[in-house]
């Protein structure tokens, strides 16, 4: 018997809640990864037709890695696109597994189109195809942002062809887009998954799982949701590539400090080795001395490069790319890539810097593995538009070696006496190695003869500009 006033230690069952009491409990315990969102789900659209039909601003073609699969899909496409298509593709010689590469949608409704080519599946080598297949939608959704791209139509990127179980396939792709749309995807307005009749049954039963349309729906698929949803980002994520922590970290050899720019993006600050890089500023006390070797110097930059990189990618840059300030068109006539930036819709006094610089390098990271070329149109820009020589030399201190190295042409067209001035102190004596690639273009003419007109996507009202003070000149010329 119990001690008078001391508190009984069995338990009475009336205190106890039910099974059915217990039902909202779990709910809050175990909440969905894929919550309703009645915002996410106002851009998705299922259709049930062919994707070349589509007005997106792009749709998406699957094809292989020298872009000439044939396919309902790519021959859709290519059949009302016309042979120019076809001529596009030859230019962008092929595409890697995962990748994304852009052209225009030439006679289709869609003004681009975006290609991508799916992994090959095979049982043994399944997750080198997981990896691949949602590289293939995270890229698409980038590049989708970076253009500034209101609408994208998805095509089914696994084809029959290459094998790929379809309902795996689907998982990845709603929960890669899900994903891209929660973090990156406030430019985004519209994401059709366009389908056939074979598919579309599968897509209907699977669509409710990452994309419920009421919370009663999110709480009856919740058991549905298949135990591996990637990270944060929909990423596959595989358990022997996670950082381990060494017993003895202090006895690392040199060459584990070559870390993969996969690591550092989830890894930068946090783990134990961010204590062992050493100090800083003794490392520049060396460089200014002469002391550090060249090796070192570059390890060090690299090092620096990936961390911005790493930033770059994590970050939502959407405000910054709705400038539309930077964007990838086609190709000059040697056939390099052609990347342009508009001066006057960068507004230097009302936008983050720093996010600015961000921005640059995450678009710009993937082109400079290759030779390609810069655009600046200086047209009708003012003041409040004119980039910092301060931040110049940052940016140009911070890219890697590849953007100096693979920068083929730096075109400046509508130059003022005052910007070729500027220009000219700037690459004399902050910069090297830029000043010899800087060509001054004083009408469109001149840039034609370096990159035809269809392969550049100018702004209206540099065409505007260029065509009232060409016409002026042409009348001075004429008296």
């Amino acid at each position: 018997m119990d001690p008078l006033g001391a508190r009984s230690q069995f338990i009475d069952i009336q205190t106890l809640p039910t099974w059915q009491q217990q039902l909202g409990e779990d709910s809050e315990a175990f909440p969905s990864p894929f919550p309703f969102r009645p915002d996410i789900n106002r851009k998705i659209i299922l259709f049930n037709g062919d994707i070349a039909l589509l007005n997106c601003t792009a749709i998406v073609n699957t094809s292989n890695e020298s872009l000439n699969d044939k396919n309902p899909v790519s021959d859709s496409i290519h059949q009302l696109a016309g042979p120019e298509l076809r001529e596009e593709l030859l230019k962008l010689k092929g595409c890697r597994t995962g990748e994304a590469k852009l052209t225009k949608g030439f006679n289709l409704a869609a003004r681009f189109i975006i290609h991508t080519v799916g992994p090959k599946y095979k049982a043994k080598y399944r997750t080198a195809a997981e990896s691949s297949l949602y590289s293939c939608y995270r890229n698409i959704m980038q590049l989708a942002t970076e253009q500034s791209m209101a609408s994208v139509g998805f095509c089914v990127v696994s084809t029959t062809k290459r094998g790929y179980p379809l309902e795996d396939a689907t998982h990845i792709a709603f929960r890669t887009v899900r994903r891209f749309l929660e973090h990156h995807g406030n430019s985004i307005e519209t994401v059709v998954f366009a389908v056939s009749n074979t598919e579309e049954l599968l897509f209907k039963k699977l669509l409710p799982l990452y994309y419920p349309r009421s919370h009663e729906e999110e709480k009856a698929c919740l058991p549905l949701i298949p135990a591996d949803i990637g990270n944060s980002e929909g990423e596959p994520v595989v358990p022997e590539r996670q950082i381990r922590i060494a017993e003895k970290p202090g006895s690392l050899e040199d060459d584990s400090e070559e870390e993969s720019l996969e690591s550092d993006l989830g890894q930068v600050g946090n783990h134990a080795f961010a204590r062992m890089e050493g100090d800083v500023d003794k490392q520049r006390k060396l460089i200014l001395q002469g002391q550090m070797s060249e090796a070192a110097m570059q390890k060090q930059h690299q090092r620096n490069y990936n961390r911005w990189l790493c930033r770059a990618r994590a970050e939502d840059l959407s405000d910054i790319a709705a400038l539309k300030a930077l964007y990838q068109t086609g190709v000059d006539m040697c056939g390099r890539t052609v990347m342009v930036v508009v001066g006057r819709n960068i507004p230097v006094t009302l936008i983050d810097i720093e996010k600015a610089l961000l921005y640059f390098i995450h678009v710009m990271d993937h082109i400079t593995v290759k030779e390609y070329v810069m655009v600046y149109f200086h047209t009708l820009t003012g003041e409040h538009n004119h980039l910092d020589s301060n931040f110049l030399k940052n940016l140009y201190d911070i890219v890697d070696i590849k953007f100096k190295r693979n920068l083929k042409a730096f075109y400046f067209v509508h130059p003022t006496f005052r910007s070729k001035a500027s220009t000219w102190f700037f690459t004399t004596f902050s910069v090297s190695g830029i000043k010899d690639k800087v060509r001054y273009l004083d009408n469109l003419q001149q840039l034609f003869t370096c990159i035809r007109p269809e392969q550049i996507d100018i702004p209206p009202f540099v065409l505007e500009y260029d065509a009232r003070v060409s016409g002026i000149t042409q009348m001075l010329l004429e008296h």
